[in-house]
């Protein structure tokens, strides 16, 4: 049993004088133990039991080596670490200069598109120059630049030729250069922060649609209320597939069309092919006489001359005289696969809205996390689709169509001009044109329809040319349109400055010359100045917003930052060609598609082709047909042509120009800048290597 101890007669509670005393050693008491299992303790004081331990004697040499070594150990992982990322770099930099093609797109060829180029590489042999010029000053021990209020030299203060030389650049510099770089930049400034207050606002937006739960709603819910097992209840449907050249997906995109669940006699389907490819043909042909057979109502369309691309290719399908008994049209790209009860999402809405032209779907990618570029392009279009179209749909009842995943009323295409060749963006085109006329759209942010990213920065970067081109000629043929129309004056407003000037033309404009001209050159001309939260604190924060619709992607928001300036470049060239109609502004290029939603059924499709065809054979098909099955067979084995990537010439000029302003950032001190510099260099570098998406063999 354990003994009863009385600590109020060990003398402990004392006067807090007494606690003040020198010595702290009283006398020995020792206290015997009953039990046997307790052991003798003595104390030599009151409070020796309770002093802290010192554990600096506890750490002996032999504890302090080892954690030396540890750390060492890491210190030499982190350097092996980087030095074996620089090392593969270098090494696909060897590669890639060694086996790249450069840059051949058609825009070169015109003396007007490479001015961009020429005036790119200017800037880099001027900061090149100017950075020698800066080094020399610097070991001469001239560092007038470190302060920005300079002081110039008086007369008897110029030693040597060179620091004469020396002085006169600076009076120049602060008289005559840095003037007009602080008045644009100050001019950039002001759109930046124009254009984040109109992505801020859009934001709040998409939060009161989420807050309130605001979505389009049906008049009568479903089309199957009203129909009591008739399907004349039905309304007609035409289904558009255009595509060209594109061997890749057009079964996929066929066979989901196909297995739409609506009656078959009350659906058409059209496959507008614009192949110039002969044997693309008939492996189409193949598909559409495969679906025929099944019973499915779908015609294959031809046309020999490919005059206005998609525009000339629709509006030539919607010429049949058999359209005019249809009362909606959906259109689907080639890589889309809508789902069997898309039209039964879509359509109810036209039901007791006549004024209601379009109902647009939402995209999602099939192919989002196959390398760093499908990433980031999904990061934009989730935020384009969750923020940018919900809210107009919701708020404007306005929006750009896409262009695809949309279900229009012929009678609006029809009242708006139908589809009209003018420009590279036909779907933005009849989307103003309708809006012109008092037509009204609504977006369906919960009907998703599955399509494709492109994968190599080649296809990426034609299609923002043409994403970005094609706006800027709208722009210039429409704007006497929209200034005569009948419309309200606010929608005028939104029209001109916010759908056009300011998210078209402002949002590349600014990125490009603020962040990829202005601020290498504030390196150079320190008396220009650029504040730190322009270049870090706002972009982040923006970066931050867009990303918010694609939570999963906040790991990529540095890479996405640096990328989207990367791509201020391609976005600017294509704005400015299309203002001023100069180079490829109107040059429509298919995006490359790789097939990959159809991936998983590769093996049992081919299986099913086989089945078919030799039930076919056994049943005694005659020569035609067979010498047609085995020129499709022969053609699906077909090997496709070799690939390379490219190497692209504007992006790497400004590599060199941001990485010469990131060593000049050094001599100044600017840690920001430099890093950003420095960061923004290789991002350039990188993509102008074209090692940021599909890597050819």
């Amino acid at each position: 049993m354990a003994p009863s101890i009385d600590f109020s007669k060990w003398g402990w509670v004392k006067e807090a004088s007494n606690s003040t005393t020198t010595s702290k050693k009283g006398n020995p008491v020792v206290v015997t133990m009953e039990n046997p299992n307790y052991s003798v303790l003595e104390i030599n004081g009151p409070d020796s039991a309770f002093q802290p331990v010192n554990r600096d004697r506890t750490k002996n040499a032999k504890q302090f080596t080892w954690v030396l070594l540890l750390k060492a150990h890491k210190a030499v992982n982190c350097v092996a670490w980087l030095g074996n990322s620089l090392c593969s770099l270098l090494s696909s930099v060897k590669k890639r200069l060694f086996f790249g093609a450069v840059e051949s797109d058609e825009s070169d060829k015109s003396m007007k598109a490479k001015l961009l180029f020429r005036v790119i590489v200017a800037f880099l042999v001027m900061a090149m120059a100017f950075l020698l010029f800066e080094l020399i000053a610097h070991f001469k021990g001239l560092y007038y630049f470190h302060n920005h209020n300079l002081h110039v030299p008086q007369t008897w203060e110029i030693k040597g030729l060179f620091h004469e030389v020396y002085v006169k650049w600076l009076e120049f510099r602060v008289d005559y250069i840095a003037p007009p770089i602080q008045y644009l930049s100050n001019f950039c400034i002001i759109l930046f922060l124009i254009q984040s207050i109109d992505r801020m606002v859009l934001c709040l937006g998409c939060f009161w649609i989420k807050f309130k739960k605001i979505k389009p709603i049906t008049v009568d819910g479903n089309v199957e209320d009203d129909l009591e097992g008739s399907n004349y209840g039905y309304p007609l449907v035409l289904v558009q597939i255009p595509m060209c050249n594109e061997k890749e997906v057009y079964e996929q995109s066929i066979s989901a069309v196909c297995q739409l669940d609506w009656p078959k006699d009350r659906l058409l389907v059209q496959v507008l092919d614009d192949s110039d490819d002969e044997s693309i043909q008939w492996l189409i042909k193949g598909e559409v006489a495969k679906w025929s057979q099944k019973g499915v109502n779908i015609i294959y369309r031809h046309r020999k001359f490919r005059t206005g691309y998609k525009a000339g290719n629709l509006k030539s399908a919607m010429n049949c005289d058999y359209v005019k008994d249809y009362e909606f049209v959906a259109i689907f790209d080639a890589d889309f696969q809508p789902c069997p009860d898309f039209l039964k999402q879509t359509i109810p809405h036209f039901k007791g809205n006549p004024e209601l032209a379009l109902v647009q779907a939402r995209w999602t990618f099939v192919n989002k996390d196959e390398n760093l570029l499908t990433r980031l392009q999904n990061i934009n279009l989730c935020f384009h689709f969750e923020v940018e179209q919900q809210v107009n749909g919701i708020f404007l009842n306005f929006f750009g169509f896409n262009g695809t995943a949309g279900v229009w009323r012929v009678k609006a295409l029809e009242e708006s001009g139908g589809w009209l060749e003018r420009t590279t963006v036909e779907d933005m085109d009849i989307a103003v044109r309708a809006h012109l006329n008092g037509w009204k759209f609504i977006y369906l942010n919960d009907v998703k329809v599955l399509c494709e990213l492109p994968e190599s920065y080649e296809a990426y970067k034609k299609q923002q040319h043409r994403w970005h081109s094609g706006p800027m000629q709208l722009f210039r043929v429409c704007l006497p349109a929209i200034i005569t129309s009948k419309i309200t004056f606010w929608k005028k407003t939104n029209l001109i400055l916010l759908f056009f000037l300011l998210r078209k033309l402002i949002l590349p404009f600014y990125s490009f010359t603020l962040f990829c001209i202005i601020l290498p050159l504030t390196m150079f001309v320190p008396e220009a100045e650029l504040p730190i939260w322009v270049i870090c604190y706002i972009p982040v924060f923006m970066s931050f917003l867009n990303i918010l619709p694609a939570p999963k992607s906040f790991p990529f928001i540095v890479p996405y930052l640096l990328f989207e300036n990367t791509m201020s470049v391609t976005k600017f060239n294509a704005m400015v060609s299309g203002l001023f109609q100069l180079g490829s502004s109107y040059e429509w290029i298919v995006t490359k598609k790789s097939g990959r939603s159809s991936e998983p059924d590769l093996l049992a499709a081919e299986e099913r082709d086989s089945k078919a065809m030799s039930l076919q054979l056994h049943r005694g098909t005659s020569d035609s047909g067979l010498s047609e099955l085995n020129k499709i067979k022969k053609l699906q084995d077909t090997v496709p042509a070799k690939k390379m990537n490219k190497i692209y010439k504007k992006e790497l000029a400004l590599a060199f120009l941001l990485l010469t302003a990131a060593i000049r950032s050094l001599l100044s001190a600017q840690g920001m800048h430099f890093y950003y510099l420095l960061f923004q260099g290789v991002a350039f570098l990188l993509v102008g290597l074209d090692l940021i998406g599909e890597q050819m063999s």
